[in-house]
């Protein structure tokens, strides 16, 4: 049974940092798609960053790059978004989900509807 856990969300001024973290299980992290999603409030759930496939190819909204890096470890299971120069329109509940396993040679969209396995989320705000 996959189970995604985020944590590493709180308050934190315009133009600091946090690191969300996912700590994933019951799936091999190397066969997985990997994404972080968001949703602020009285807004739809949008996609911020995703691992697509299984040579840790990449995608980033326009809106988080430069900023934003998603990685994932291997040998802990987890996956992380480390995230700098933070704006209050990045106030949102940041979702992990996952979806595979992903053959290889392939790439999965970083979108909402392809990912079927999803964390409770972490709240981040940014705020002064």
């Amino acid at each position: 049974q996959v189970q995604l856990v985020e944590s590493g969300g709180g308050l934190v001024q315009p133009g600091g940092s946090l690191r969300l973290s996912c700590a994933s299980s019951g799936f091999s992290l190397a066969n997985y798609a990997i994404g972080w999603f968001r949703q602020a409030p009285g807004k739809e759930r949008e996609a911020v960053s995703c691992i697509i496939d299984s040579y840790d190819n990449t995608y980033y909204t326009d809106s988080v790059k430069g900023r934003f890096t998603i990685s994932r470890d291997y040998d802990k299971n987890m996956v992380y978004l480390q995230m700098n120069n933070l704006k209050p329109e990045d106030t949102a509940i940041y979702y992990c989900a996952a979806e595979g396993p992903v053959a290889a040679g392939t790439s999965l969209p970083c979108r909402l509807t392809h990912f079927g396995s999803w964390g409770q989320g972490t709240q981040v705000t940014v705020s002064s």
